[in-house]
């Protein structure tokens, strides 16, 4: 299962995984035909729910639709999520609680809907969830964004922990600057571009095949032993 799988990073995990042979729930709140359609031309199914996952109780829904309809469910990737680029001065708290229901408290939901699935099925499985540069970093006009990412690192630390009993991994992914509709403001910022490109060690940003081959690497065999850490896919970014 990825949710906001109908484009960009989300798009591009779907896509690699069905690659990798998996079968793929689609979460998204609008429309996923064409992402699925590109899913299922790897040869395996492709399961489109609708659910607008800024509220637990359809981020834990979805996860149980998802299971139903594929007949099991092996992976958890939470990559939905929204950015608010305000002055931290400005911010209303209602765009605050926004950004920490999406990023953080749905993501909670939703893996530990998967978890308990998993526990109850098979004592096995993978969650990944999709962190930021910001989940170790501050960031400039997107506090509520940068708190919750780094929620996001800590939280997969913190499931990782209590789920290895029961065969249940948590990972995160950091991605950097990758070339998507989020970031199309700074994309389309030419001094702040230019800004960032200059930090940015391997010359260029990223995609989102570079997030997906990152997300699969942690799911397949022989990566069984990873489990609490968040790699990082940002061309040397933090590095620097």
């Amino acid at each position: 299962m990825v949710t906001a799988a109908s484009r960009g990073i989300g798009r591009g995990i779907a896509e690699h995984l069905a690659a990798l042979g998996a079968d793929v729930a689609l979460v998204q709140r609008s429309d996923a035909a064409d992402a699925a359609a590109a899913v299922r031309a790897a040869g395996v199914r492709a399961e489109v729910i609708q659910a607008d996952l800024s509220s637990p109780q359809a981020a834990e829904a979805a996860v149980v639709e998802a299971a139903d309809r594929l007949g099991r469910l092996d992976v958890l990737v939470c990559n939905a999520g929204v950015i608010h680029r305000e002055p931290a001065l400005d911010v209303s708290l209602a765009d605050f609680e926004r950004v920490v229901a999406m990023n953080l408290t749905a993501t909670f939901a939703a893996a530990r809907a998967a978890a308990r699935r998993l526990v109850a099925a098979q004592q096995s499985g993978s969650i990944v969830l999709i962190g930021s540069l910001l989940s170790f970093q501050g960031g400039v006009n997107v506090a509520a964004y940068a708190a919750t990412k780094a929620g996001v690192a800590n939280l997969a630390r913190a499931l990782a922990n209590e789920w290895a009993p029961h065969g249940i991994r948590v990972n995160a992914v950091a991605p950097g600057y990758i070339a998507t509709d989020q970031t199309a403001p700074l994309l389309t910022d030419a001094a702040r571009k230019a800004e960032l490109d200059a930090r940015i060690p391997a010359g260029r940003w990223g995609t989102p095949a570079d997030v997906a081959h990152a997300v699969g690497a942690l799911l397949v065999p022989g990566m069984e032993y990873v489990t609490g850490h968040t790699l990082v896919v940002d061309g040397g970014w933090m590095a620097r």
